[in-house]
């Protein structure tokens, strides 16, 4: 892998054949290459490049070594979607639906979660009243056409989205997910009106009832359609000019793969890829290492997420809002339940009204960057933070690749926070770091403890360039005892992308009470999204290992509005048991919410399966020999660093992370410095390296 100096030899490598993933952030562009021939990783990294996200990639994969002619399988990850969608940067929108219905987007769920905030703002449609036109039709929610379609009308709509010269549509029709007949022709009229338009339909994204969250989620699609399409055919371009010829594969939100071709038409599917990506890395190192729970932490340069493994499994949703509770917009297609939050190593520190000092969500991303890259910028970040108390080393960040500005990080936290509050240098540093703590903490409590889990009882793998950094601050906050650092944990989404598989995800909306449950009927229609499944899994023309199929309900109280979503095992599938569903609904749904009601009757509202395509995966991490606890042939160097619990700077031993082998242990206050990242551990804190070469630190509480 590595040599000495944190760089990947290239030699020896023309004959091989490499499975490539490349994940986008918002600062850096990493890149993990997996040689399927013999299983070594090889990993590169770079800057991001905004106007031009391709070359930020093309130099990832110059710097791991490999060229994409050399490769048989190229996935990707990438922020692209989910920036578009946040910074409202996305095509002219426009939406065609039914009669009747041009305000249910607008009108929402009428949510307000804070009643007494004079100033609560609520959502934003993506597609404004103007540029929402209806057609004449109807159909009943069993499928049943009350009025056909006037074609005509739809006419009518396409003159109207010419006049506004609309780049994308999103048709959605009342109760097209029974029926899709009237949606496929609108589509196919709009097409031939509207030949350059991006055109969405409903039921190609969402099979589920509600209106609002089917019509939020195609006009989604459609808003970020043109430029998530047009970024993944320059990428394709890209890859066949440097005579790539394997399939070109996304990463979805559910964590699963899918092809590029499904992904230029259903983007929305890829809005937390590179996230999801690092939950499936979580998924796989827990299993080398025997976990059933974990927290999965990432922290890049532009925003930290945690998801969560529980029972061996990453707990996933059906759904997401995208923009916070309060103004959000729904967005209803499967996904790892991911919380994400505005810090990152980029953040931008500034004083605020009342001097309050705020940390994010604005970030200096990769142009021009924190101050201390010399690249331009002038704002306080949390990078020039961790610089200024010395836990980032100047001369060694990205292995002595990029040299950081000292200076220019302590001027930028003196004009902009230690000059309006009155604090030294130090003071105001390590004041950016607590708040970025207490910001994350949240972000962990929000997948876990809101989930009626205990965070504090599971396990933190900490990973992204950043991660590692705060992984052990995090753990104190909420009471988290074992933190894990993976290898390269500053590639470790691009990595997660190598364990990924094919899945394609269906449902049917199906309602029905479960004491008047037919089996067989649930099995039909089981059997039907399990064969929509199969052929797509088989359209992908992927040789995989094996298939997985699992079956899933949603459910509720009747009365209730809201379902939950529990897979099916396959004892009460084969025995058609409904007392032991209805025990298991209890369960969830007391995990949940805290409460449950065993004697009240219950009802099914939809139905889901999910196929997954198996594909061949790379081992998580090395064995090493043990070589007993004396780390000290890997200490390099002392330094300086700023502990506020230690009253100020003091001078702690500094390892080399590739010099560690199995049983080596460290106590702290200490670093283990990497190519990508740096872990620091405080005082009482006791690290051990593992049989993989993981990381393992026992957080010494105060």
């Amino acid at each position: 892998m590595a040599n000495d100096d944190g760089r990947y030899d290239t030699a020896q490598r023309v004959e091989k054949r490499w499975r490539i993933a490349a994940d986008i952030g918002g600062t850096f562009t990493d890149v993990a290459a997996l040689d399927e021939g013999t299983g070594e990783l090889w990993l590169g990294k770079s800057l991001s490049t905004p106007r031009k996200l391709v070359s930020g990639i093309s130099a990832g994969i110059r710097d791991a070594g490999v060229k994409f002619g050399d490769a048989g399988l190229f996935l990707h990850g990438s922020t692209i979607a989910i920036n578009t969608l946040i910074e409202r940067s996305g095509a002219k929108t426009g939406l065609i639906t039914t009669r009747g219905f041009r305000d249910a987007y607008e009108i929402g769920r009428i949510n307000r979660p804070d009643a007494y905030n004079l100033f609560f703002k609520k959502h934003v449609p993506l597609v404004p009243r103007s540029r929402r036109h209806e057609v004449i039709e109807r159909v009943k929610a069993n499928g049943e056409i009350l009025v056909p379609l006037d074609e005509a009308s739809v006419h009518a709509a396409c003159d109207a989205l010419i006049r506004d010269g609309v780049a994308a549509v999103a048709i959605v029709l009342l109760h097209c997910y029974a029926n899709p007949a009237h949606e496929r022709k609108v589509a196919q009229i709009v097409k031939e009106r509207l030949p350059e338009a991006f055109v969405t339909a409903s039921h190609e994204l969402s099979r589920e009832y509600r209106e609002f969250e089917r019509t939020s989620t195609a006009a989604a699609n459609a808003y970020i359609g043109p430029r998530v399409s047009g970024y993944l055919g320059e990428i394709e371009n890209e890859i066949r000019r440097a005579q790539f010829a394997g399939p070109f594969l996304i990463i979805q939100s559910s964590g699963g793969l899918y092809d590029s071709k499904q992904a230029r038409e259903q983007c929305v599917r890829m809005l937390e890829s590179g996230p999801a990506a690092g939950v499936i890395g979580t998924l796989a190192l827990c299993r080398s290492l025997g976990l059933q729970d974990a927290v999965a932490f990432d922290m890049g340069g532009t925003t930290a997420k945690a998801g969560v493994i529980w029972q061996g499994q990453a707990l996933t949703a059906t759904s997401a809002l995208i923009g916070g509770y309060n103004q959000a917009l729904p967005i209803q297609v499967p996904m790892i339940d991911i919380f994400e939050v505005g810090t990152g190593g980029g953040s931008i520190a500034e004083v605020g009204i009342g001097n309050a000092l705020h940390v994010g969500p604005q970030s200096a991303g990769a142009e021009p960057g924190p101050a201390c890259y010399g690249r331009g910028g002038s704002a306080a970040t949390v990078t020039d933070a961790n610089l200024v108390l010395g836990r980032l080393d100047s001369k060694n960040f990205l292995g002595g690749t990029m040299l950081l500005d000292v200076a220019a990080a302590e001027a930028a936290i003196a004009e902009t926070i230690c000059k309006p509050l009155g604090l030294s240098t130090e003071e105001a540093a390590a004041g950016i770091i607590d708040i970025a703590i207490a910001k994350m903490s949240y972000a962990v409590k929000a997948v876990s403890t809101e989930r009626g889990l205990d965070a504090a009882a599971f396990p933190m793998v900490a990973y992204g360039g950043a991660g590692p950094l705060h992984a052990v601050a995090i753990a104190r906050e909420i009471g988290i005892r074992k933190v894990i650092i993976p290898q390269a944990p500053g590639h470790f989404c691009a990595f997660g992308m190598l364990h990924a598989d094919l899945r394609y995800d269906q449902v049917a909306t199906w309602f029905a009470r479960l004491r008047d449950l037919s089996f067989d009927q649930l099995s039909s229609i089981w059997s039907d999204l399990v064969e929509q499944g199969r052929k797509a899994l088989s359209a992908s023309q992927i040789a995989v290992k094996g298939i997985e199929v699992s079956y899933s309900v949603d459910m509720r109280y009747v009365g209730q509005e809201h379902s939950v979503t529990l897979e099916v095992p396959e004892n009460i599938l084969s025995s058609g048991d409904r007392d032991s569903l209805k025990r298991l609904f209890d369960e969830v749904h007391e995990r949940r919410y805290g409460t449950c009601a065993p004697r009240e009757p219950a009802e099914i509202t939809a139905l889901r399966t999910t196929v997954v395509g198996i594909m061949r995966r790379p081992a998580t991490g090395s064995s090493t020999e043990k070589v007993g606890p004396d780390p000290r042939s890997a200490e390099r160097a002392r330094r300086a660093v700023y502990f506020r619990d230690l009253a100020g700077f003091v001078s702690v031993p500094v390892y080399d992370r590739k010099l560690l082998r199995c049983g080596n242990q460290i106590a702290g206050p200490a670093l283990v410095e990497e190519h990508a990242s740096t872990t620091v551990l405080f005082s009482g804190d006791k690290l051990e390296v593992d049989a993989l070469g993981n990381l393992v630190i026992d957080v010494g509480h105060a």
